[in-house]
């Protein structure tokens, strides 16, 4: 089985990478266009470029020595247009809109204009046609008048498209479809001119199967016509489902905040986004959006980050904690301190990653593209040997004609360029509304193999901050005593221990305020004493007490070598020449962590649990969570040896970490999912990034993109179906060439639509 491991190396040892840019492609209308296209590109010396036809993009690979401008110039040799995008409006230019917008809506309505138009004419021309009853003295003439603008302009951006390819010696499925919709109107033409088919009082009868016929009294226009809607109608709702496709992405770029409250020598000045610099102080009031990221200077609240992290719960945060621009401040008053902004951003980062997995291509879309690239021709072949056979083996020319033209009109390979494209810019604009950031379609194929997960404990499973866990008291001793006074002890104490403390006691106290110690003295290594409240009081080791002559009675001493077997660290606490008591304090697993394993299972997948601490700490967390499998007391640097080793056993392995000793890890996993609220080498090195630090989110991207990886298999069996049936069908005068093109529509539509089912993944 094959590793995508070997691929990935760590940001700081990548060599230096040849430029990169994206060009907007015009003028592409199905998948060998962008088969061509990256054809052209891929053979120019040193460049590697990717031609993706639903995001209408080419992400190109380019060394020195070449320009943009010749890259732009190659496509526009092929017959298509290219352009570097337009930077992103800045969120505080009310008068842009993100990305390309204003075209595509402009496009979406020409195409709609040109099929409700043809719409009109060609209904009556198919209603005439199929019933004779119908059908009046001198109809057909009728017919002509309402089909030819139908398949001269309605078509026009066909013919155009086939034009344009035909001087650069190529063809595409608008070739096959100007050449089909043209031919038959051009033998309708010869029919009513040339033939019998003009002659007052005739009559025409329809069928779903090609008939033999007089040639010179057949006409064909509502074929013509027929087709021409059939796949103008396709054509419009591909695009508008493109459209909605991209609607996530689109709307990401849209959370931020247009206007931000600037802090000028104390006073409050509004100004656009756009001019805020690193280091700028701005204010945050209730129920406003936080305008870029930053940390909290002042001021205390909760924030909603439902928008960018689909996280429901609002977070408190006060003095020091980092926050996230777009996010919605729902509660106080907050003075904020920009430290990114624009690109640097988290919501920008994220558009960044989830547009650039959206212009990758799976491994089953190369090969889908690989047959694009030949089908076309392939199909010509197919038509002329129609037209051979039918005419050798039954000379009837009307026949031939028909089964060719049906040919033309079946094989148009749409659905199968729409069929990756569509699922992979649904599932991952659907993944970056829940806060889960795929980083290209080849992840998708990873997550299908991978069956064991390796969970770092620190930051992953548990929160990564000690917590007070437990108060054991002594006889006749106050519980909240006991942490009023240990707690306003510990909390003049900087230790992340002492501080776990005083956080147990400031919660569990409703007053919320402790009383100040009076001579205050921290014993180094042993713990801190003082005096609170005319108390002498002593918190920390049990050593601390000794050498006050303090003994702890028996049920303290127990609860401590009780604690102390679960990995706990326990303190004890003494004031007055008593021992009064002993705390637990430990690493707090995540609330959610538990019912993420078993997530984790369903989905197939082993659970290891992996960590630096201690094996007792280890094993407790391991059976708090209902994990069997630990690997504890591993150096940061031996944590890509477990993953090796893991992969040396036949295993496919994902893993999930958050710190800076956890990136070599992800990068040398099968499949790394780094967790957002970790460092950037972490996230760097991951495949998936978690947006929010709930290990849940862990199973929720790998069942997304097991989904989306689903979706393309089936848009790819659809697509390769329907032409490896319907090819024989046509080319057997089983088709009539206006029942062809409905299918051929039908064909792209279905493949668009099933795409969209993504949307509604929980």
């Amino acid at each position: 089985m094959t590793s995508t491991a070997p691929e990935k190396t760590l940001p700081d040892s990548a060599p230096a990478p040849a430029s990169e840019v994206e060009l907007s492609i015009g003028g592409m209308t199905c998948a060998s266009c962008a088969a061509r296209i990256e054809k052209k590109l891929n053979r120019i010396d040193g460049v590697t470029a990717t031609v993706n036809y639903a995001t209408e993009k080419a992400k190109i690979s380019y060394p020195d020595g070449i320009g943009v401008a010749d890259l732009i110039t190659t496509v526009e040799k092929t017959g298509y247009t290219a352009a570097e995008p337009p930077p992103p409006t800045p969120p505080g230019d009310d008068e842009g809109v993100p990305g390309a917008a204003p075209a595509a809506d402009q496009e979406l309505l020409t195409l709609r204009q040109r099929l409700l138009v043809s719409l009109a004419l060609s209904v009556p021309v198919v209603l005439l046609a199929m019933a004779p009853a119908l059908q009046f003295d001198n109809w057909q003439w009728l017919s002509l008048t309402l089909a030819a603008p139908v398949v001269i302009w309605g078509a026009f951006p066909f013919h155009r498209a086939a034009w344009t390819n035909a001087r650069h010696g190529a063809a595409t499925m608008d070739t096959l479809v100007s050449i089909g919709t043209l031919a038959a109107l051009g033998w309708s033409l010869w029919a009513l001119f040339l033939g019998d088919a003009g002659m007052p009082g005739m009559r025409h009868g329809f069928e779903f199967t090609i008939s033999r016929s007089d040639g010179s009294s057949s006409i064909y226009l509502e074929a013509a016509a027929g087709v021409t809607t059939f796949i103008l109608a396709g054509r419009y709702l591909e695009a508008r489902s493109k459209r909605k496709a991209g609607a996530a992405l689109r709307a990401l770029l849209e959370l931020g905040a247009k206007e931000v409250a600037v802090l000028r020598g104390g006073v409050e000045v509004r100004i656009p986004v756009a001019q805020l610099a690193v280091g700028d102080r701005f204010v945050v009031r209730p129920g406003e959006k936080i305008a870029t990221d930053g940390t909290v200077v002042e001021g205390a609240s909760a924030v909603d980050a439902a928008l960018l992290t689909g996280e429901s719960v609002p977070v408190d945060v006060g003095v020091g904690d980092a926050v996230t621009g777009a996010t919605v401040n729902a509660g106080g008053r907050l003075v904020v301190e920009a430290t990114r902004i624009g690109a640097d951003t988290q919501l920008a980062r994220m558009a960044r990653l989830v547009e650039d997995a959206q212009n990758g291509k799976a491994d089953v879309q190369r090969l889908a593209d690989r047959i694009s690239g030949v089908f076309v021709p392939a199909v010509l072949l197919i038509t002329a040997a129609t037209l051979g056979a039918w005419l050798g083996l039954t000379g009837d020319t009307t026949a031939a004609f028909t089964a060719a033209v049906a040919v033309l009109i079946i094989a148009c390979p749409c659905a199968l360029g729409l069929a990756t494209p569509t699922a992979l810019m649904v599932g991952t604009g659907r993944g970056a509304q829940l806060g889960i950031l795929i980083k290209g379609p080849e992840v998708l194929e990873s997550t299908r193999r991978v069956d064991t997960i390796v969970l770092d404990k620190t930051g992953t499973v548990t929160t990564g901050r000690m917590r007070l866990q437990d108060v054991f008291t002594a006889p006749g001793v106050d519980e909240s005593e006991l942490l009023r006074l240990a707690g306003a002890l510990e909390h003049a104490s900087e230790h992340p221990i002492a501080q776990a403390i005083a956080a147990g006691a400031a919660e569990a106290d409703r007053a919320g305020s402790l009383p100040v110690p009076e001579n205050f003295e921290n014993v180094a290594g042993l713990g801190v004493q003082g005096v609170v409240e005319g108390h002498a009081v002593l918190v920390g080791r049990e050593q601390l007490l000794d050498d006050w002559v303090i003994a702890l009675p028996r049920e303290l001493a127990e609860a401590k070598a009780a604690a102390e077997a679960e990995g706990r660290t326990a303190v004890a606490v003494a004031w007055d020449g008593e021992a009064r008591g002993v705390l637990t304090v430990a690493d707090a697993v995540k609330e959610t962590s538990a019912e993420a394993v078993a997530e984790l299972r369903a989905l197939g997948l082993k659970p290891v649990l992996l960590t630096g601490d201690n094996r007792l700490v280890a094993e407790s967390v391991a059976r708090a969570v209902g994990i069997d499998e630990v690997i504890a007391e591993v150096l940061p640097q031996d944590k890509v040896d477990v993953v090796k080793r893991l992969q040396a056993e036949g295993r496919t392995v994902a893993m999930v970490g958050d710190g800076v000793n956890d990136a070599a890890a992800l990068a040398t996993a099968d499949l790394g999912l780094a967790m957002g609220t970790g460092t950037d080498a972490a996230i760097e090195a991951g495949d998936l990034t978690l947006v929010r630090g709930d290990l849940r989110v862990a199973a929720d991207a790998i069942r997304l993109s097991r989904r989306t990886l689903a979706t393309i298999k089936g848009n790819l069996f659809w697509a390769f179906g329907y032409n490896i049936a319907a090819l024989p069908l046509a080319a057997f005068g089983m088709l009539n060439p206006m029942i062809a093109g409905a299918a051929m529509a039908f064909s792209s539509v279905f493949v668009v639509t099933n795409s969209l089912r993504l949307r509604s993944f929980k």
